[in-house]
Formats: structure tokens, sequence, C-alpha cells
């Protein structure tokens, strides 16, 4: 009896490590953005493409949590949380507001993010080669290409001394944005009027005051809550 006892003991614990991996085997990614699902289905049915062609089918062989702030990046800290108290496998951040938040969210769960800005500015990364501790990511460095909106304008409208440039105050890239903007309006002779929106009201707003401004033209900087409301900006700017 003993023998046959130590011979099931010794049976039920190799069989141990095999299931505890089938109960680790789908990991878990947590899918953190400041705006909405259906502004960003594309990008969204991209990542999702992307898992798959690498071995990593949602439902199947990785699970997905999704939160998304609808603009709102006052939500983002809290939903960051509640994805690393989940204990994901790895937090996908969509955007520099979400990258900025999930950063500071956790030093243990591998971080990888998309920003439109410097990561290495934002305090993402040490460096673009060695990015270092958790996080690493992609940058369109859209940021830096800013000031290159108002050559063309320039060359587009060339009567245009007053432009407006909408952007939205809560986003890391705010300030940098519109400062590189203000530096390349005095090299151009432009006067540039920054409009900062951060809701449906402050939008209304702006637009009522492009007549006193006399502004020419119209730029609006990259950002989460205003691409989710770029149809309503693009009707508004035609009427």
């Amino acid at each position: 009896m003993r023998r046959r006892a130590f011979i099931t003991l010794i049976g039920g614990a190799a069989a141990w490590p095999v299931a505890v991996c089938a109960q680790q085997a789908k990991p878990v990614v947590g899918l953190l953005a400041g705006g909405t699902a259906k502004a960003y289905a594309l990008l969204l049915s991209a990542f999702l493409q992307g898992l798959n062609e690498t071995g990593y089918a949602e439902g199947r062989s990785v699970a997905i949590e999704q939160r998304w702030a609808d603009g709102n990046y006052q939500r983002l800290p809290a939903l960051a949380d509640d994805l690393v108290q989940r204990q994901v496998s790895v937090l996908v951040a969509l955007t520099t507001p979400a990258a900025v938040v999930a950063k500071a969210a956790t030093a243990t769960i591998p971080v990888v993010f998309t920003t439109i800005g410097d990561p290495v500015q934002l305090g993402l990364v040490s460096s673009l080669s060695r990015p270092g501790s958790n996080v690493t990511g992609a940058t369109h460095l859209n940021v830096e290409l800013s000031p290159k909106l108002l050559e063309t304008i320039r060359e587009a409208v060339p009567a245009a001394t007053s432009v407006a440039l909408i952007v939205n105050p809560t986003n890391p890239n705010a300030e940098t944005v519109a400062n590189g903007m203000r530096s390349a309006a005095g090299t151009l002779g432009i006067s540039l009027h920054v409009l900062r929106i951060t809701n449906d009201a402050d939008l209304d707003d702006a637009f009522a005051m492009l007549p006193q401004l006399r502004a020419g033209a119209l730029t609006v900087t990259s950002d989460v809550f205003l691409f989710s409301r770029r149809e309503q900006i693009a009707a508004v700017a035609l009427r």
C-alpha cells in the first residue's frame, strides 16, 4: 500500500507542472487607450491581426482586456491600475497619454507603447537605441514635424497671416507642439493663436472665435480626443 501510494503521489506531482502550465498558457494582454474603440477600429484590427500572425489568436491562445478612456484622459490612471491589478502579462498603450500613464502605473509589467511624441523627451525611455526598464515601443515623432504644418499652410494659403492652432492641453505633447509652432510662426511672419480644447463646449467656443481672430487657416494637432471629433471639426470648419 505504501509503495502504491508513493507511486500515485509521484505521478500526481509529475502532472502538477502540466496543469499549472495549462492554466498559465493563455497570456493576458492589457490594452490601454485614451480614445474610443470606434475611432481606433482600424488600429485595433491591425493590432489583433499582428498578434494572430505571430501565433496569438484572441480567445484561443491569448486573452485581451481592453480599456478605453473615450477621450477623457483623467480616466486613464484608474483604467491602468485596474489592468495592473489584474496582473496582465503585458500592457499595450496606444498613443502618448496612455503611454505616460502606463509607465507610471507599473515598474514590473512589460509596457509596449505607440506614441506621437519623442519618448525620450517624455521620459518613457532612456534612449531610442536602449529603452531600459520595462518600457519599449514605437514612435511617429509627429511632434517634431508639427512646425512643417505652418510651412504647408504658407504654401497653400500665401495670404494667411493669422493661423489658429487647436491643441488639447491635457495631452503631454500639447505645450511642446505649441512652442514649436510659435517658433516656426515667428520665422514665417505668421500670427499664431493657440486654442485649447478639452471638451465639446470648448470646441464650439473656439470656432466662434475664429472670425474675431481673422484666422486665414486652421490646423489641429494629433490628439486622441481631437481625432475622435475629426468629423465634427471638419463639419464645423466647412460651415
